[in-house]
């Protein structure tokens, strides 16, 4: 039987499509086609509103999906986490009128407006506040301050906030996409074999796109030198150039470090350097 797997529409689309096409798997279709194809593998696949997956793989609608923490904690969604793909990483933040005075709104019954009812009760009532909860569905940025004192929303620079002059107060939490499963799939043994073949393949894909491979040369004065400045996945692979003097070094090294450490490896003594990306790490 097909594994059943269940896309967000929208933004997300273009980024799972990538990691798919990374890992071998074509998806056929857009965004606008609900039923896209995905060759290489029985699968199938259908989008749905990001709001809506987690609810669905809970329920055992689609055995496996892609979803934002903050959705499935709003669902209280029993689904079994497989990974966080770290896409989309947004804050939910709660925000008041710039010209406001945090300290002071805490003193009384205040209207807060959000899509998360859930996550935005749980942290009011930690909070100790008085409030009335309004749900809102978009926009939530518009109701202050005629309509509401508060907003409970997410955010990924905060640039929408500052221009409807809002100001954020707190961090509610912090999300970003995750690969969910169904738990009762993951008892069926067919189906989880087919969804751990599936993730070892994603997270060899995450850790590739995290890391790029730097090839070099040195002569055997420096080789201890440039040896010690890389912080390799285990150690450097070292090797002697052929009829020459001096040695070949490569090295999988995060990508976040390169722009540091390269000018560290030319002062050591390393040459004809060499950077690649890497399309899997396993």
């Amino acid at each position: 039987m097909a594994l059943k797997m269940v896309i967000p529409k929208g933004k997300l689309y273009d980024k799972v499509a990538e990691l798919l096409s990374d890992i071998g798997l074509t998806l056929v279709g857009d965004s606008r086609n609900y039923r896209p194809q995905l060759f290489g593998c029985d699968i199938e696949v259908k989008l749905l509103k990001s709001q809506n997956i987690p609810e669905m793989v809970a329920l055992g609608q689609h055995d496996i999906g892609f979803a934002g923490m903050d959705w499935v904690l709003e669902q209280e969604a029993d689904v079994e986490v497989l990974e966080d793909l770290g896409f989309n990483p947004v804050r939910l933040v709660s925000c008041i009128p710039e010209e406001w005075d945090w300290n002071e709104v805490q003193q009384r019954k205040i209207i807060v407006a959000s899509e998360y009812k859930k996550i935005s009760a749980k942290y009011l009532d930690k909070l100790g506040v008085k409030y009335q909860l309004l749900r809102a569905y978009g926009a939530t940025e518009v109701f202050p301050p005629e309509d509401a004192d508060m907003v409970i929303d997410n955010t990924s620079t905060g640039s929408t906030i500052r221009a409807n002059r809002l100001k954020i107060v707190d961090t509610v939490m912090e999300s970003s996409t995750q690969l969910i499963a169904n738990k009762d799939i993951m008892n069926d043994p067919a189906k989880r074999q087919q969804i751990d073949d599936l993730l070892l393949l994603m997270r060899g894909v995450l850790n590739g796109r995290k890391r790029v491979l730097l090839e070099m040369n040195c002569s055997e004065e420096s080789i201890d030198r440039v040896v010690d400045l890389l912080p390799a996945m285990r150690a450097p692979t070292v090797s002697q150039l052929y009829n020459a003097d001096g040695f070949a070094i490569k090295a999988a090294i995060e990508r976040k470090l390169i722009k540091d450490l390269l000018p560290k490896l030319i002062t050591a003594g390393a040459t004809d350097i060499l950077e690649t990306p890497i399309r899997k790490v396993l």
